[in-house]
């Protein structure tokens, strides 16, 4: 937890776990729905105001591909190789 002046930061506790072995499949869907709340949790806007919504939006786009790539090259060692 990290204190701010006036607000109290923590951790969002329901973002969906999405790397296996917890998820069978992860889809763009579900890649974005996560960038979106760690946006939405960072910024402290649910919906951005119009002057902030390029920016808001260009942030999920830079979470979603972070978080896509580090999906793609996460390696899950003692599981077995699907056949």
């Amino acid at each position: 937890m990290r204190k701010l002046p006036g607000r109290t930061l923590t951790l969002c506790r329901s973002i969906k776990t999405l790397r296996e072995p917890y998820t069978d499949q992860v889809t763009d869907a579900d890649v974005r729905a996560a960038a979106l709340q760690y946006v939405r949790k960072i910024s402290g806007f649910r919906t951005p105001a119009g002057h902030n919504a390029r920016a808001f939006e260009d942030a999920v786009d830079a979470v979603a591909a972070a978080t896509q790539d580090l999906l793609d090259h996460l390696e899950v060692r003692g599981q077995r190789a699907a056949s």
